[in-house]
Order: structure tokens, then sequence, then C-alpha cells
């Protein structure tokens, strides 16, 4: 079974650190981050860049990485339901079996407070705009998802 654990939340939720906790537990994951695609690509993670090239790099990495047979985390918000589903679509189409969905569910006062001790900082409004999407759209098994945890901070 090719697994993926697709990570859901707003910048500053703890996605990123939980992924590098169960790293620490199971080297033999792999991580495939927009966040570090960006720097790769465009020279910054902050640097936002054309969405279709940072697309066809995640789906690149995604075939690389089913081939290994290891368990794949994506490091990503995914606050939209419509990206959501086309990641979990793509996902399937390339092979993965089973997609677990890992909902960081962290208050957004307590994402922005984070957020300002960052040195990379995420404007406010565009937490605020993935925290309505979160909230009037949130994940569920109907997207196509084998398993859905809910993490709340």
């Amino acid at each position: 079974m090719t697994k993926l654990l697709l990570l859901i939340g707003l910048p500053g939720s703890g996605k990123s650190t939980f992924a590098r906790y169960l790293l620490v537990d199971c080297p033999q994951m792999q991580i495939i981050s927009t966040d570090t695609i960006r720097g790769q690509l465009f020279g910054g993670e902050a640097v936002q860049g054309p969405w279709l090239v940072l697309w066809h790099e995640v789906l690149r990495q995604f075939r690389e990485t089913v081939l290994s047979d290891n368990i794949t985390i994506y490091d990503a918000t995914n606050a939209q339901r419509r990206h959501r589903r086309e990641v979990i679509a793509s996902a399937r189409e390339i092979g993965f079996t089973h997609i677990t969905g890992i909902w960081v569910d962290t208050p957004v006062w307590l994402c922005l407070a984070r957020n300002k001790k960052r040195q990379r900082q995420v404007p406010e409004e565009v937490i605020f705009r993935m925290h309505r999407q979160l909230r009037d759209a949130p994940p569920s098994l109907e997207e196509g998802l084998n398993e859905l945890l809910r993490f709340s901070v």
C-alpha cells in the first residue's frame, strides 16, 4: 500500500513541525514541501512564483516517491477544498493507494502570533482568508480521503 499523508492547516499551525517529528520517528518517510520547492525553484520559500511550475514539481516528486514505496508527507496548507480534491485525485492517479488527511487545526490567533515570530512572515490577510476557507469548507472524507485525523491545539 503506497501511503500519502496530506497535511492541512494554516500557516503557523505546526504542519512542518509535525512533519519533522514524524520523520524523526520514521526516517524512511519522505516530505514533499511546497515551501522547500519554492526555495529550490524560485530562490526563496516566500517567493510564490507561477503555481503551475510549482504544481508540476510537486507531481514529479509524487511520481518519484511512489516508486520508492515509502510513506510520503505532503506539507502544504491545502486550505481550499477544490485544491485538496485536485491533490487527492492526482495522487491516486500517480499511484498512491491510501491517503490520510491530517488537519492541524490550530486557532487563528495562535497562528498569527507564531507568524509574527517568523523570519518569513505570511501576510495576515492571507492567513485570515485561509482560515475562512477551512471554516467554510473543512476537510472531509467526501473529498476522497481514506482517513481524516484532526489535531486541535
